[in-house]
């Protein structure tokens, strides 16, 4: 199956969620100056993501072949046992917003670009996830992302891209030497049906981070993972 390029959906920056990420007021001039950045990112962004149905092909222990490629993660590999399709992804804030990032000087200014382009991310993200839910009906799902846990490294997104062919060329995300992704503010990954929901969160125990979905369970990995 071919790959599916979402680039054209609608998508807004609430800002009342803005505004309490950065802990502004909208009524002070800080609040104001972000609002018309925030006004400006709505009308230049275009978020884009791509996905492809993946089959798995064959699997192991701690691997799994899916369309010719191979993925090395017990994690990964326990999480798909059940699973005979997944949803390869790359999905961005998209080059437009970036570019539009490089113009702002100050520290505090490009800090509320961030903030910006990471909630473009996340509308292109859930444009992603409605997609396939719609087109797919898989049930519930769940994410894994390259990096995110031990078991799974960054190394992992060089096999995720090959699956889904150029996602520079598609939808402007390079892939790195380091492994990481140009723009920057991009996710890679799998969306996968699950029986049990799974967050990468549940094993990682960085503390204070703002992105957190889910309590770190520092038992789970050995109750439901064992030894790789």
């Amino acid at each position: 199956m071919d790959t599916t390029i979402l680039d054209d959906f609608a998508w807004r920056i609430e800002f009342p969620v803005l505004q309490e990420q950065l802990g502004l007021k909208k009524g002070d001039g800080y609040g104001q100056e972000a609002e018309a950045m925030a006004v400006q990112a709505e009308a230049i962004g275009r978020p884009k993501a791509m996905y492809r149905v993946g089959r798995i092909e064959s699997r192991g222990a701690s691997h799994v072949v899916i369309e010719g490629r191979t993925f090395t993660s017990r994690v990964l590999a326990v999480n798909l046992e059940k699973v005979h399709r997944v949803f390869p992804f790359v999905a961005t804030c998209g080059a437009e917003l970036d570019e539009w990032s490089t113009s702002f000087t100050s520290a505090l200014e490009k800090f509320w670009a961030e903030a910006i382009k990471g909630m473009a991310l996340g509308a292109s993200m859930r444009a992603l996830a409605e997609h396939i839910k719609d087109q797919h009906r898989p049930g519930d799902l769940s994410m894994m992302n390259p990096g995110s846990i031990e078991s799974w490294p960054l190394t992992e997104n060089k096999a995720l891209f090959s699956v889904l062919g150029d996602p520079k060329e598609s939808i402007g995300v390079e892939l790195m030497d380091s492994y990481f992704m140009k723009p920057g503010i991009s996710a890679s990954g799998m969306w996968f049906p699950a029986e049990h929901h799974f967050e990468n969160c549940m094993l990682c125990p960085m503390q204070n981070c703002p992105g957190r979905r889910a309590p770190y369970d520092k038992k789970m990995y050995e109750r439901r993972y064992g030894k790789d």
